[in-house]
């Protein structure tokens, strides 16, 4: 699909909206607490906005999608729909804990639970994987997706030979595809680093609440274009989709959900529950085992989620913008993952051509491939600032982040321990922009792993069972002395990396059942739900927290700092709460 100069306008239109209002939105930020954390002014819609929109990129629009246009379907919304309750366990029960500390980043609640150690090994974890799982994939997963849409490979072989792109050699795409996706990386990069160096986290919400509103609205056209053609309609030639009924599309993309596996069982792609021991998500996982793990970590501890809600002028403005989240969250797979189940009804046969016949690429290409038939061309350039917003509002929210942690929780106790809060902002403001080079420079790292979204969820299994234990069980053994911190954060990585290290090394030596003797089982237990091995993980640092608190307990229970931060709740909290939870029920009802 080509771009027309309507479509450019409206693109660079849309750029200049964002880093504009940025730029004012930051303009007054002087010390550390306005630059790190908008000066604790943050209203209920702007939280609710940002954690939606630094949260939904196109590890979504690709990885996600992808997954739905899989054989996994719609079970993959349970990454969203379960998410919702563990943002309802935040804002009733660690929210209040965390501002009335009045901390500035995660790890800095640790020095005050534990001891300074604990602090700077999460600070160092969440450093490192910011780099090379966050914010490498967003750039990665964000130039694929615009790659995909608007043929940006096929512009630059344009630039390099004057030969059409199906004259090719298979070398001369693959280079015109690598400086496509290098060169859409760190243009993202630049443009959004320009404005969180100079605003920070205020700039960031705010560009997250335009971003976050073009990326509801561009999922929820494409969502009516897809049901549109299931419906009955007709593509034009140029794009876009004429007649056709939301109600038969509807009805229709119901029934061609349906499908026999290769065991010849009749399944649907509509089912949220998988077999419990499903590769991808299991429903055991899902209720009662290691889905939570990430999503507690993600959602309640997370610095690049968090800082948001701590930056909330009162505990009741965070609660309320927690619940707004919520209610997205709930209806973001009806935008994404629906649309990734409708590109394999409607176009599964051109797509897996196109990929070569592996349905993991293909997969990543679903979403873009059905955009760039149905879109059309005059909202083209509305789809492009959509998805590039998409990228941005998550990029600049993992840099902010990120420089959060490295100025207040390694350089200030580190490197100059006297630095002034104005001295801060200068640090954060040169971090922003080093995180963003190194950021852009890792940003080919996942296409060497088949598909975006299980590389970032596998990568952050490294250190969520471990920091989950460390922040629940510090809470649940009043007790447990600094060691047990430690030990927590330590031997979590270690021991996921003795889980599924194996299988990814012994993958390259034949297909599973082919590998015999000792190395079988060993490959076999590798080879499992990762988030079965989460759960594994916390649960054993869980017990093992229990233990040292009971043989080595500390006098008397840490006593945390208290702010001047308004904690009264909000009155409604668990009336909303409940029905969030609710809600979140009756789906996998509906779904089941």
């Amino acid at each position: 699909m080509g771009l027309g100069a309507i479509d450019i306008v409206v693109f660079l239109l849309f750029m200049a909206l964002v880093v504009g209002v940025s730029l004012w939105a930051g303009r007054k930020e002087k010390s550390s607490e306005d630059y790190f954390l908008a000066g604790r002014s943050l209203g209920w819609g702007l939280i609710g906005f940002s954690l939606i929109a630094s949260n939904i990129s196109t590890e979504h629009f690709v990885g996600m999608a992808g997954s739905a246009f899989g054989r996994v379907g719609l079970a993959i919304a349970s990454y969203e729909w379960m998410s919702a309750i563990c943002l309802v366990f935040v804002a009733w029960w660690l929210l209040p804990k965390f501002l009335r500390a009045g901390i500035y980043t995660m790890p800095e609640y640790l020095e005050y639970r534990y001891d300074s150690t604990a602090r700077s090994i999460m600070a160092t974890y969440l450093m490192a994987l910011y780099v090379v799982a966050l914010l490498a994939t967003v750039l990665y997963s964000g130039a694929q997706g615009l790659n995909g849409v608007f043929g940006f490979p096929q512009h630059v072989a344009g630039l390099l030979y004057d030969v059409p792109w199906t004259e090719l050699a298979a070398e001369q795409q693959d280079r015109s595809q690598l400086i496509a996706t290098w060169s859409g990386a760190w243009l993202i990069g630049i443009i959004a680093a320009v404005y969180t160096i100079y605003g920070g986290l205020k700039a960031v919400v705010w560009s997250d609440l335009i971003q976050g509103a073009a990326l509801l609205g561009g999922g929820a056209l494409v969502l009516y274009l897809g049901l549109k053609l299931t419906g009955g309609g007709v593509l034009g030639e140029n794009g876009g989709v004429t007649g056709g009924s939301l109600i038969d599309g509807w009805k229709n993309f119901a029934e061609s959900a349906r499908y026999v596996d290769e065991s010849g069982v009749e399944r649907t792609k509509l089912s949220v529950i998988l077999p419990w021991n499903d590769p991808d998500v299991p429903w055991l996982a899902v209720f009662v085992g290691g889905l939570w793990i990430p999503n507690l970590f993600y959602w309640g501890l997370n610095q690049f989620i968090t800082q948001r809600t701590l930056g909330a002028k009162s505990l009741a403005e965070g609660q309320k913008g927690i619940f707004l989240a919520c209610f997205f969250k709930l209806l973001i797979p009806f935008i994404i993952v629906i649309p990734g189940i409708i590109a394999w009804q409607q176009f599964g046969p051109e797509i897996m051509a196109g990929a070569g016949g592996d349905e993991a690429k293909a997969g990543e290409q679903a979403y873009p491939y059905m955009i760039s038939q149905m879109m059309p061309p005059i909202l083209r350039g509305v789809m492009l600032a959509a998805l590039a917003g998409a990228i941005m509002s998550t990029f600049n929210s993992g840099i902010n982040s990120a420089s959060t942690i490295f100025t207040v929780d390694l350089y200030s106790k580190y490197i100059d321990r006297d630095v002034t809060p104005r001295g801060q902002v200068v640090v954060g403001r040169w971090s922003t922009g080093v995180i963003a080079v190194l950021a852009c420079l890792m940003a080919p790292l996942p296409g060497l792993f088949s598909g975006v979204f299980a590389y970032i969820q596998e990568i952050w299994g490294f250190i969520s069972p471990g920091i989950v234990a460390v922040f629940l069980g510090g809470m649940v053994f009043k007790r447990a002395p600094a060691l047990a911190g430690r030990l927590a954060l330590i031997v979590g990585p270690t021991l996921y990396a003795g889980f599924r290290l194996p299988g990814w090394f012994l993958s390259t030596r034949g297909e599973a059942g082919e590998l015999g003797g000792l190395l079988q089982p060993l490959y076999d237990f590798s080879t499992i739900a990762f988030l079965h091995h989460m759960a594994i993980i916390f649960i054993a640092l869980f017990v093992m927290m229990g233990v040292v608190a009971a043989l080595r307990p500390m006098d008397a229970p840490r006593t945390l700092p208290v702010s001047n931060v308004n904690v009264e709740p909000w009155r409604y909290r668990y009336v909303v709460g409940g029905l969030i939870i609710a809600a979140t029920v009756g789906l996998y009802v509906v779904f089941r």
